[in-house]
């Protein structure tokens, strides 16, 4: 699958940034924060390919908080298949993704699927409704943010994925804020400081 993404060239050996829109957003919506907090990475922000009444997701479902299983184990692969090859183009050595909603929700079962395309995740406000297959996730990074009255996805679930992440041997920072479903300034600084 050829996804149209937005790069933009970092220096040799530079890690890999790739960064997911979430519903209703495109390729640019976190294009420029990752460059301005990582200044030398390689970025690359995919388009999803999915439109829901004109809305771009990267997978289908059929309802709130309702996964269509199947496109989302296709589009899963297509995107695993999508990050190896642009690790290969750039050669960085080290991959970091970045995804809101819908995009930290394909991101994760991505990362469910091959834990060792990245080293290092930022999922935003993710809603993983299924507990994923055990996965060997030794050394990888994760910060999970999510918000303590967020409508879209229940607190309940996202203390769930922070803990399967943990449980599988990855090393997780959850970060709450007291909002919904919006970005607040302290996800930012939570990421910023995760780039360090």
């Amino acid at each position: 699958m050829v996804y149209h993404a937005a790069r933009r060239a970092g220096a040799p050996g530079a890690p890999l940034v790739l960064t997911f829109h979430g519903t209703g957003g495109d390729e640019m919506q976190f294009h420029a924060l990752a460059a301005g907090i990582w200044p030398s990475a390689h970025v690359v922000s995919p388009r999803g390919d999915v439109s829901e009444g004109g809305a771009l997701r990267f997978f289908r479902r059929t309802g709130e908080g309702v996964y269509d299983m199947d496109d989302l184990a296709r589009r899963t692969a297509a995107l695993a298949g999508f990050i190896a090859a642009e690790k290969a183009r750039t050669g960085a050595a080290e991959v970091w993704g970045m995804g809101y909603s819908n995009g930290a929700n394909i991101l994760a079962a991505v990362s469910f699927a091959r834990p060792d395309l990245a080293d290092r995740l930022i999922l935003l406000h993710p809603l993983i409704p299924f507990v994923p297959a055990p996965a060997a996730m030794d050394g990888v990074r994760i910060l999970v943010t999510a918000g303590r009255r967020d409508p879209i996805c229940p607190p309940a679930l996202s203390q769930r994925l922070a803990d399967w992440y943990a449980a599988q041997g990855a090393e997780v920072d959850l970060h709450w804020h007291p909002g919904g479903h919006e970005i607040a300034a302290s996800e930012v600084a939570a990421i910023r400081a995760l780039a360090g």
